[in-house]
């Protein structure tokens, strides 16, 4: 009888240092997030018919905002890859969901996924954001049944901006750019010309307001006398403030795709 009070004293120190441990235990900072994480997290999106707008956490915290538009994809298929990039650069949140205007419109005969990533108040050069475009699409171009072939960048305005850039930096990962209202310098700080490694189909608003034609036109004729392969469309009567106007003629830029990009 006299044993049971030392027992049950050593049943309960046994119980505290259980106890003492795991509350050590639990109070370790999480393991630093890993490629494979992202990776795992990015195949369990919805790709399923239909719009999504997501979240994806990159490394050190980040967090990537972005809408993705999906096709119906019939076992055995590929489809094209279009990346959209918004414009302006003032942290709306909202800005990556700013599709219905022209983007949907303009690529419906596409039939292609689409992702259109939120830039933050960051301009698209932005290394955050060459980050979270070029691994977005690798990730798509890995984990979904997109065509290599077929992945193309665009935007508007800012977005048309950073569809220049990546057009220019990244001519393996995409085969065309597609910018709209945009004012990109094609000439390098020592004078000379840049020559676009991918065809561009360039449009551009005759009434800009924000960026006038009559240098965007000098941008990209010297790019081309350079050597580039680039379409040039002036929208006659058209401001830089009203996208959904360009519809037309991002519907001719598709067909453009499809018989002399894609052909």
């Amino acid at each position: 009888m006299k044993t049971y009070p030392v027992l049950l004293s050593f049943f309960l120190v046994l119980l505290f240092l259980f106890s003492a441990g795991c509350s050590k235990e639990n109070n370790d900072p999480p393991a630093a997030r890993t490629i494979q994480d992202v990776e795992q997290d990015f195949q369990a999106l919805s790709t399923s018919e239909g719009t999504h707008d997501v979240q994806l956490e990159f490394l050190n915290s980040t967090v990537w905002n972005f809408r993705i538009i999906a096709p119906k994809v019939l076992p055995g298929e590929t489809k094209p890859l279009v990346i959209h990039l918004h414009g302006a650069s003032g942290g709306d949140p909202d800005a990556h969901k700013a599709t219905a205007c022209y983007v949907e419109p303009g690529f419906e005969n596409l039939d292609a996924f689409i992702i259109s990533p939120n830039g933050g108040t960051k301009l698209w050069y932005d290394l955050s954001n060459q980050e979270q475009v070029i691994n977005l699409t690798l990730l798509a171009k890995k984990y979904w049944p997109v065509d290599p072939d077929k992945i193309v960048v665009m935007g508007y305005s800012n977005g048309g901006n950073g569809s220049w850039f990546f057009g220019e930096t990244q001519p393996t990962l995409y085969s065309a750019a597609i910018p709209v209202a945009t004012a990109y310098s094609t000439i390098h700080t020592n004078g000379s010309v840049r020559v676009m490694p991918n065809p561009m189909y360039v449009i551009h608003g005759e009434q800009d307001e924000l960026f006038p034609l009559a240098q965007t036109q000098d941008w990209v004729q010297k790019t081309i006398d350079a050597g580039s392969d680039v379409t040039f469309v002036v929208a006659p009567g058209l401001s830089h403030y009203a996208p959904c106007d360009y519809v037309p003629y991002i519907k001719d830029a598709v067909e453009w795709l499809k018989n002399d990009v894609w052909k």
